[in-house]
């Protein structure tokens, strides 16, 4: 990979807003740079959404904008499992769902729901759905995150649960609904179907798709053990205002693009 390392080894932010020393995030000397890092990082989150058992069937998907044509985006092929997918399998799909790059098909379900998200929030860089369990039961009780610890305060008040099913996820107006409920949010659970998170960059919506996931499984074990007390109003503003830092958010992927390229290097494959 060619990309500029100019702020990549230019140090580290020192007055950051979290008073933790985090990297800037990496500036790159041509579009094709970040092309390639974008379609990178994209097959290595999908690979951890393999590993960490995320994958339902062909349910499923991660969205990154191209960085030259933000109508496009680049989305994991129908039927390939997570735990496949290398970078060469990743297709990109136009505003009309037509794969103008790549030999796979799209999921009428990601086309559906991404592009809606993509058009209507210019901040939403990429966004991540799965069908995981932890998720889906907090959907089933149509319950939001309550902020009972740090991580999950991450999204507090910035959250939004979507109620409204009308099947598979298939018909434009019912992408569009969920865009326009999504709005400026970091996540919205869909009950009776799945989770989206959303971030300025792959980094960050990977990273709050399993924050999300795992703070959903500490609220149902803690419901299951007892009355959980969360956090008051200052508290969880506090909290989020730490743990729901955006840098934070992409520096904390980094761990993770570390671990699965470590494990399996053959995901970079073009």
């Amino acid at each position: 990979m060619t990309e500029s390392v100019t702020q990549e080894r230019a140090g580290y932010l020192a007055d950051t807003h979290t008073g933790l020393p985090l990297p800037t995030e990496p500036v790159f000397a041509s579009v094709d740079d970040e092309r390639r890092h974008r379609k990178q990082r994209l097959a290595a989150a999908l690979r951890l959404f393999g590993k960490y058992g995320y994958g339902e069937g062909i349910s499923g998907h991660i969205s990154v904008r191209d960085p030259e044509d933000p109508d496009r985006f680049w989305v994991n092929p129908f039927g390939v499992a997570f735990s496949r997918v290398k970078v060469r399998d990743l297709i990109l799909v136009d505003g009309t769902g037509q794969v103008v790059s790549g030999r796979h098909r799209v999921n009428p379900s990601a086309f559906v729901i991404h592009s809606a998200i993509h058009r209507a929030n210019p901040d939403a860089t990429a966004a991540a759905h799965g069908h995981t369990p932890h998720s889906r039961a907090l959907g089933a009780l149509g319950r939001l995150l309550e902020p009972l610890d740090q991580e999950s305060a991450a999204f507090y008040q910035d959250q939004v649960l979507y109620e409204e099913y009308e099947g598979p996820s298939i018909d434009i107006a019912q992408g569009e609904d969920i865009a326009a409920r999504l709005g400026d949010k970091r996540a919205i659970l869909l009950r009776h179907h799945g989770l989206i998170t959303v971030g300025g960059s792959l980094d960050e919506a990977v990273h709050w798709f399993f924050t999300y996931e795992s703070a959903a499984q500490v609220q149902l074990l803690a419901a299951a053990a007892g009355t959980p007390k969360p956090l008051g109003h200052k508290q969880a503003l506090a909290a989020r205002d730490g743990f729901g830092d955006r840098q934070l958010g992409w520096f904390s992927f980094q761990l993770l693009w570390d671990e699965i390229t470590h494990e399996q290097p053959d995901l970079l494959e073009e």
